[in-house]
């Protein structure tokens, strides 16, 4: 199970540097405007429009890539014990022992005046 998690890390972390690559490379919405007036855009390898069609999809897979990896993480690192939330006490965790309430004598009403 180890391996398994160490596995999913790495393909995390990968996933994580490939997409801020990715988005690192995309062109800006002004980037369009320059290729219109001859900047030189329309020379490149994926051509004037390929380019934006080809990263935008690699983006959108390596995204789904990381957030399948991070939710995997996230699956794998549970403890396996249903029911902890704020208020259940977890493991090696000392056990707080209840509050005594002093009893209230019989004869008299706490907190009314006489």
């Amino acid at each position: 199970m180890e391996i398994f998690k160490t596995i999913v890390q790495v393909v995390n972390g990968l996933s994580a540097l490939g997409l801020i690559v990715l988005v690192l490379l995309q062109h800006g919405k002004g980037a369009d405007m320059g290729a219109a007036f001859g900047s030189g855009a329309s020379g490149s390898l994926f051509g004037a429009s390929g380019s934006a069609n080809f990263l935008s999809r690699s983006t959108a897979v390596m995204a789904l890539v990381f957030f399948t990896s991070c939710l995997g993480l996230a699956m794998l690192s549970r403890t396996g014990q249903a029911g902890l939330g704020v208020m259940s006490s977890h493991e090696g965790a000392a056990p707080v022992a209840p509050a005594q309430v002093p009893a209230v004598p019989a004869g008299k009403p706490v907190g009314v005046p006489e």
